[in-house]
């Protein structure tokens, strides 16, 4: 807990009988940005102790709502939340106070209006939140209020954890949970502001509340609802609640009889899912830790190891790796990326934002998360590995844009912790576990339930083609009503060219990058250092990524080349040097005049490719997993010595990582 107060010291040491004062009169604001929730909000709780009046604010600025990246999903989900934070006041004779504006213009004239003496709030650890946080913080000083915050949105105080790794931010996950184990536990979470907690306490509320501080709709936002669907996710915390005993339940379940295999209805949203509710601050990460944590005891009669918090711990990491890089989501300018030359790619990256790459399975997922808002973890693996290292070698910087405006559930910290790794730019680099669109999609969704939910347009599909249609006959595809290249896209690239090309220039980066590890006296790892290393491989993409213009929306760029029927996703490689024997993929392109017997003929050219790509690859260098993964393992032949130079403990975190994706297929996150 964190006190400041503007009042001086004493003048004298002689002091008056306190209780022969007149006692001050305790106003107090309490300022709502994430824990969106009376439930573990230690800020607010001391704040109330002794006070008179007690207003709850929230700010939203509409000229923001309509102008910034967030997409109408998320910010639904959030007046839902507002909603039901209010009605939650209401019932401690209390309201929200929704404040249209940005809060360090609006809250010295509300603080003067209604003569505020405390504000509260809860500690947001992101490196921009903590610089407002702090210019508040000095105005109220100058204005003689005294702040109030703590730490209530991650289980523990990151700066604690920095400190006991020598001011350094633990950049591995091994490490990260070697300092938490030598910490004391979280603290519990705090019991719901009530009745009884309020007190004589009271919130001055004028007739007109409604019309000046209400939640907003959407359309007031300047949303147009016209076409809507109804939401999969409530926004609040009354169904936060309710979601977490049906988890605890759910845990309950599979702690007794054993983990259920992964299956088309996990990718879909469930009830039990609860990652928007933490993301929003509508749930308790400390409530979940505990009432997790017993319930483990009750069952298994011990304490529970720490990988039964993962998606908890996994959230603190990245909060911690974060929290004081400004830079986390960038490549420039942070110092954990790998400054890796992607290409600048607009209309591929629009086809993949809206779900029309031409792979079913990639198809779906993008169509689900922006329908719903919400995507199954392994789908978001998926996705991210199609964009960036896997097919497109489109920067990762761009999917967590798209994520940011779509994903219900994406942070600045997590979401951008997520791409990092995913893309192999930090934490992770097994750069040679690659997700197949085709067979991973039927390792998820072998029926094909998912896709035919998800694209309509191919719910007529046979089965054994639903995952690449493009390989079904005329006959079959007139049967199921879609012509593939008029009805539904060709793929836009071949995957099993493009991941090998891709995973040799990632070879180029990391060996260059190993061998920077080498040189006696360089101290150095970060983005300034790598970039001096790799000034030879983006010098030579500068000429290539200069004529690309700055990707513009994913969403808005598709109207321009939904109607070019060309779905294939002509990419220069000649910029970057490619190993030996690597076969580029060149054809011709498809373009609106192409006949759609032009477009399949092309098709059976590509899928001889495919296949000869197959048998080769099969015989002695490409070989998928079973979770549809794919690795290459003769064609790179990384030395042991090699290896090493990649840091040895960071080869131990990649292997638990790989352990513990294939633990989670059939594990329900708490998304």
């Amino acid at each position: 807990m964190t006190m400041t107060t503007g009042q001086p010291g004493p003048a004298s040491v002689e002091m008056p009988d306190p209780n022969q004062l007149p006692k001050k009169e305790k106003h107090i604001v309490h300022w709502f940005r994430k824990g969106l929730r009376l439930h573990d909000n230690p800020a607010l709780r001391e704040g109330l102790k002794n006070a008179t009046t007690f207003r709850a604010v929230f700010f939203v600025d509409p000229w923001f709502a309509g102008s910034s990246n967030v997409g109408i999903n998320k910010w639904r989900f959030l007046l839902q939340c507002l909603e039901d934070l209010d009605q939650n006041l209401r019932r401690l004779n209390s309201r929200l106070f929704v404040i249209r504006g940005q809060p360090a213009e609006k809250l010295p004239m509300l603080f003067k209006k209604w003569n505020t003496t405390c504000l509260t709030f809860e500690e947001d650890p992101e490196p921009f939140s903590k610089v407002r946080d702090n210019n508040i913080t000095e105005m109220c000083k100058e204005l003689n209020i005294e702040v109030i915050s703590a730490v209530s949105h991650t289980l523990y105080k990151l700066e604690k954890i920095i400190e006991k790794n020598n001011g350094k931010a633990p950049l591995t996950y091994h490490q990260f949970q070697a300092i938490i184990a030598s910490m004391e536990p979280p603290p519990p979470a705090e019991a719901t502001i009530a009745e009884d907690i309020i007190g004589n306490t009271r919130t001055p509320i004028d007739d007109d509340h409604d019309d000046r501080y209400g939640v907003p709709t959407l359309e007031e936002l300047g949303f147009d609802t016209e076409g809507l669907k109804p939401p999969i996710w409530i926004g609040g915390e009354t169904e936060a609640l309710a979601r977490l005993e049906r988890h605890l339940e759910r845990k309950a379940w599979v702690a007794s009889f054993g983990r259920p295999k992964m299956s088309p209805q996990s990718l879909l949203a469930s009830q039990t899912g609860l990652s928007p509710y933490l993301r929003f601050g509508c749930l308790s990460t400390r409530l979940f830790y505990y009432q997790l944590t017993d319930l483990y005891k009750k069952i298994k009669k011990t304490c529970p190891p720490l990988s039964l918090h993962g998606q908890l711990l996994w959230r603190e990491f990245f909060y911690c790796c974060a929290t004081k890089n400004p830079n986390f989501d960038k490549m420039s300018g942070n110092p954990i990326c790998v400054q890796i030359p992607w290409d600048k790619n607009p209309e591929a990256l629009a086809k993949w934002a809206n779900g029309q790459t031409g792979y079913p399975w990639i198809d779906a997922i993008m169509s689900q998360l922006r329908e719903e808002g919400w995507i199954h973890h392994l789908a978001r693996h998926a996705v991210a590995c199609f964009l960036t290292r896997g097919n497109l070698w489109i920067s990762w910087e761009e999917g967590m844009k798209v994520f940011e405006e779509l994903l219900l559930d994406a942070d600045w910290s997590v979401n951008a912790g997520m791409w990092l790794w995913l893309s192999c730019s930090s934490f992770f680099q097994q750069f040679f576990h690659c997700y197949c669109p085709v067979k991973f999609g039927r390792k998820a969704d072998p029926n094909g339930d998912y896709i035919r939910k998800y694209i309509p347009a191919l719910k007529n599909f046979p089965t054994k083609y639903i995952h690449e249609p493009w390989v079904a006959s005329e006959a079959i595809q007139r049967t199921a009503k879609c012509i593939i290249g008029k009805d539904y896209p060709l793929p836009m690239i071949n995957h099993v060219i493009a991941s090998r090309n891709n995973m040799g220039r990632m070879k180029q980066v990391y060996q260059q990058l190993a061998k920077y590890r080498q040189t006696p006296n360089n101290p150095e790892f970060g983005g300034s250092a790598i970039s001096n290393i790799l000034a030879k491989a983006q010098a030579s993409a500068k000429a290539f990524t200069e004529q690309q213009s700055s990707s513009p929306s994913p969403t808005t760029i598709l109207k321009t080349v939904n109607n070019s029927g060309n779905y294939m996703c002509s990419q220069r490689s000649d910029h970057i040097e490619m190993p030996p024997q690597t076969v580029l993929y060149h054809e011709p392109s498809l373009n609106a005049s192409s006949s759609v017997l032009q477009q399949q003929n092309m098709m059976k050219h590509r899928n001889n490719t495919n296949d000869m790509c197959h048998q080769q690859e099969n015989i002695n260098e490409f070989q998928y997993d079973e979770d549809g993964t794919s690795q290459h393992h003769n064609s790179y032949n990384y030395s042991q010595k090699q290896m090493t130079a990649l840091n040895e403990t960071q080869q131990q975190e990649d292997q638990h990582t790989i352990e513990l994706r294939m633990n989670n297929l059939g594990n329900e996150d708490t998304g």
